[in-house]
């Protein structure tokens, strides 16, 4: 049991420096996304070296502080998007229907074929605006069914894993597809006008991932999320993203994005609305997310039961205020942050100017 517990110990230590080293290998990377799994571990083998392994051991010691500093360091990460940690966005509860405005993220998984479920969530949560990744034309025949109702929209059906669709019931202007930093990897950019006429940058974003079979480093991805923050950093008008950014909500990198856009995290104080994996309660982490300006509070946010994809998809209704709500802020950057976003963009050849900036 001992010899056991002391390579469960190592394990955790391994996995938890790791992630201090800023390589982009998808290993290296990957390690970001389970530090609740991770944080459970440490506590496990903590308890179970003081039940059954001698805690008179020097060694057996060493590695107890181990485990403790371990579950000490992945529970600061994860502690934000837990009730315990303050409120970054207000709650609040519109006050005319033209003040708010709801949307739903749906990563729907090319091959699933299950469009109704998707359908009947539109149905009974009514958003003013569906954003759909991975949809391909198959996927985009199925949702013009809700053209009668939301007449607006941007298509990009593709077979490769990255289509990308946008539905609206609000008049979406300025609309564009950009390839920011892949080819063959879209996002969607424009802005949405509310009734009273005040004007929404929307940003929708589908990064690929750092895995085994996608990019073997996180460049790509880190890279677009930057180009994006960058070019919002001094934005004055409201501001959403939303997207699959294939990052979780607490790694250096989210982080990263939120430092430098100044955008909010309605999750912060919340809870983390896992999306991913639908399919295994064990291994699910906060994939699809939904970042905003300080115009808005928020009224609502859930995550919607399973549509046949490895995603759920999340909804969320906003409200919004013509000025930023003073009292709401988020993380502060600093030059070296700054600096790093700036260094992320030049490794993959892209920069500030690159981004769609509507409405500019």
């Amino acid at each position: 049991m001992t010899i056991i517990l002391s390579i469960a110990s190592i394990t955790v230590l391994i996995v938890t420096l790791l992630p201090l080293w800023r390589h982009p290998h998808w290993i290296v990377r990957g390690l970001d996304f389970p530090r609740l799994q991770f944080a459970s571990l440490a506590a496990l083998v903590l308890l179970l070296q003081c039940l059954f392994v001698d805690t008179n051991d020097g060694m057996v010691r060493a590695l107890m502080l181990s485990n403790a500093l371990c579950f000490v360091w992945q529970a600061w990460w994860i502690a934000p998007y837990t009730s315990l940690w303050a409120k970054e966005v207000h709650s609040c509860k519109p006050n005319a229907e033209e003040q708010a405005i709801s949307i739903m993220t749906a990563n729907v998984l090319t091959p699933n074929r299950n469009a109704q479920a998707l359908l009947d969530h539109v149905a009974h949560y009514q958003p003013d605006i569906l954003v759909t990744l991975e949809s391909d034309q198959w996927w985009e025949t199925q949702l013009d069914t809700l053209t009668q109702k939301m007449p607006y929209s941007v298509k990009c059906p593709l077979d490769n894993l990255y289509g990308m669709h946008v539905y609206s019931r609000l008049p979406l202007l300025e609309t564009e597809i950009a390839y920011l930093v892949e080819k063959d990897v879209p996002s969607i950019h424009g802005l949405v006008a509310l009734p009273d006429g005040s004007k929404i940058r929307l940003h929708c974003l589908h990064p690929a991932p750092p895995s085994p079979t996608e990019n073997a480093e996180s460049g790509e991805r880190d890279a677009e999320l930057m180009l994006i923050a960058r070019s919002i950093a001094d934005c004055q008008h409201p501001v959403i993203v939303t997207g699959d950014l294939n990052d979780v909500a607490w790694s250096p990198t989210t982080r990263l994005f939120r430092k430098i856009s100044k955008l909010l995290d309605p999750r912060v104080g919340r809870g983390m609305f896992n999306t991913y994996h639908a399919d295994y309660p064990f291994l699910r982490w906060p994939l699809d997310h939904l970042f905003h300006s300080a115009h808005f509070c928020l009224a609502q946010i859930k995550r919607l039961p399973p549509i046949g994809s490895d995603h759920f998809a999340l909804f969320a209704t906003l409200s919004f205020n013509e000025t930023p709500v003073q009292s709401q802020s988020g993380l502060e950057a600093e030059e070296s942050d700054k600096k790093w976003a700036r260094d992320i963009t030049r490794q993959q050849d892209v920069a500030k100017k690159d981004a769609p900036q509507p409405g500019k």
